[in-house]
C-alpha cells in the first residue's frame, strides 16, 4: 500500500509537528482531525495552532478537520492523542476506520489490561499496529531541527513506504521489527526520567548523575528483556535516544517531576492532579513484575513505587538507590 492520504488523530503538539513536516512532501495529503474547533479554524484559516504554537507558521498545505469520514480513505493513521484516551476513541471510530491503513502509535503509555496500545490494537483491529517513537521535541521538529525516529512494524515493507513520506525532511529514521520492544522502551524511560530528575536535584553531581544513568539503563534493559523485547532496541533512537533526552533535559515533564520531587515540592495533591506517564507506568510494571515473582531484582522502579504509593519519604528514596 503507497501512503498517499495521511491522517493525523489530534491536534497537539506532536501531532501538529508530523502533519507539519509530512505536508512538505507535495506527493501526500495530510489532515489532522481534532475535536477542538478553534484550532481547526486557525490552522486551516490562520495557518497556525494557536493553542499549542501560536508564534510558529504551520505549511499551507496542512489542513484540520472534524469530519470523522476522512478516516474511511486514510492510507495511514498517526495516533497523537493521550494512552488513557486512544483506545476508547478507537473504538468509537472503528466503524469509519479503513480497515487496511497502519496505525502508527505516537503515544507513550499502556493501552488496557497492562497491554501496550499495539497489542490492545493487535486484538481488537483488523489494522497493522506501528510504533513511532524516538528523542524528539516537538516545538525543535516545528523549527525544523534536524529529528530521529524509529519507525516499528511487523511488516518492512510498510516502513520502505513510511520513509518516502518523510522525504526531503530532516528527519531521520530507523526501523525494527520489535514493536513491543519500542513500546515498552517509550513507557519505561519516563519512569527513570523521574529518578535521574530527583538525584539532579538533590546533588547536581555529573559523578552520581551518571552513575545512576548507568545503573537506570541496565535495569530498564533487564526489565525490556523480561516483557519480551530486544536488546538491539535500545540502540535506535527510540532506545539509548529517547531515553537520555527525556532523562536530562528540563524539558522533559517527567525529569521536571523528578526534580520537583527532589526539591521537596511533591505532595499527594501534586500526585492527584499531576498523573504523567512515568507515574502510572511504575504501578503497571511493578504489578506485572511482583505478579511473576522478580521485583527484588528491580531495586530502582521498586523504590520508586514506594514513594508514589506507599507513602515513603524522597531521602529515604535517595539513600537507597544511591547506596545499593
Amino acid at each position: 500500500m503507497k501512503f498517499r492520504k495521511i491522517v493525523i488523530i489530534g491536534s497537539g503538539a506532536i501531532g501538529t509537528a508530523i502533519g507539519n513536516t509530512v505536508a512538505n512532501n507535495s506527493q501526500v495529503e495530510v489532515i489532522i482531525l481534532s475535536i477542538e474547533d478553534d484550532v481547526i479554524e486557525s490552522i486551516n484559516n490562520n495557518h497556525i495552532n494557536k493553542k499549542y504554537f501560536p508564534n510558529i507558521p504551520l505549511n499551507e498545505r496542512l489542513v484540520a478537520t472534524a469530519g470523522l469520514n476522512v478516516l474511511n480513505s486514510a492510507d495511514l493513521v498517526f495516533l497523537g492523542i493521550p494512552s488513557s484516551a486512544l483506545l476508547d476513541y478507537l473504538r468509537k471510530v472503528k466503524a469509519v476506520l479503513n480497515p487496511r491503513a497502519p496505525l502508527v502509535n505516537l503515544a507513550k503509555g499502556f493501552g488496557s489490561q497492562h497491554k501496550t496500545i499495539a497489542q490492545c490494537i493487535s486484538e481488537e483491529f483488523e489494522n497493522p499496529p506501528c510504533s513511532l517513537k524516538g528523542p524528539t521535541f516537538a516545538r525543535e521538529m516545528l523549527e525544523k531541527s534536524p529529528t530521529a525516529f524509529t519507525f516499528a512494524a511487523e511488516d518492512e515493507q510498510h516502513f520502505r513506504e513510511f520513509e518516502k513520506i518523510f522525504k526531503g525532511s530532516p528527519v531521520a529514521l530507523d526501523f525494527t521489527t520489535d514493536v513491543l520492544g519500542v513500546e515498552l522502551t517509550s513507557i519505561l524511560k519516563n519512569i527513570y526520567a523521574i529518578v535521574i530528575g530527583i538525584i539532579d536535584a538533590r546533588f547536581n553531581s555529573p559523578n552520581l548523575r551518571f552513575l545512576m544513568l548507568t545503573r537506570a539503563f541496565k535495569e530498564l534493559r533487564e526489565i525490556l528483556n523480561q516483557f519480551g523485547g530486544k536488546d538491539e532496541t535500545l540502540f535506535k533512537y527510540c532506545g539509548f535516544g529517547d531515553f537520555t533526552l527525556t532523562a536530562l533535559n528540563d524539558l522533559s515533564r517527567n525529569r521536571t517531576l523528578g526534580l520537583f520531587m527532589g526539591k521537596g515540592f511533591y505532595t499527594k495533591e501534586i500526585s492527584d492532579k499531576v498523573l504523567l506517564e512515568g507515574k502510572i507506568a511504575t504501578k503497571i510494571f511493578c504489578e506485572e513484575i511482583a505478579r511473576r515473582n522478580n521485583l527484588h531484582n528491580h531495586f530502582i522502579i521498586n523504590e520508586l513505587y514506594k514513594v508514589f504509593y506507599e507513602g515513603v519519604d524522597i531521602t529515604t528514596f535517595i539513600n537507597k538507590v544511591v547506596n545499593i
